[in-house]
């Protein structure tokens, strides 16, 4: 998905909650296979919370509990979600390269 030049954003971070990247020409390889199903699992995962939230924060008897958990959890598929969109757009931004075509437009 990435040309051979480019890092492609993981969707899980590493020690200190630090960005983890993969440096690969291989789409199919068993990592972005590994990265695009979790991405697939998280943004699935932050919908499903979506929903839930919606019941939570509709609900009367909804304690402050709840709620907090509940913000936590929003925050953590919030922080997910972000950072597909933002390893995704950059993939959309710099789309792969065939060498067949030439150099890409931004090193001509």
């Amino acid at each position: 998905m990435t040309p051979s030049h480019e890092l492609r954003l993981l969707p899980w971070a590493g020690p200190d909650d630090k960005p983890c990247f993969l440096s690969t020409e291989d789409a199919a390889g068993y990592l972005s296979r590994l990265a695009d199903n979790t991405e697939e699992i998280q943004l699935s995962l932050g919908a499903e919370l979506l929903a839930h939230a919606l019941e939570v924060l509709t609900a009367a008897d909804s304690d402050p509990e709840e709620l907090h958990l509940l913000a936590t959890d929003l925050t953590t598929a919030l922080r997910d979600a972000v950072r597909v969109a933002t390893s995704r757009g950059h993939r959309i931004l710099h789309p792969p390269h065939s060498a067949d075509e030439g150099p890409p437009p931004h090193l001509s």
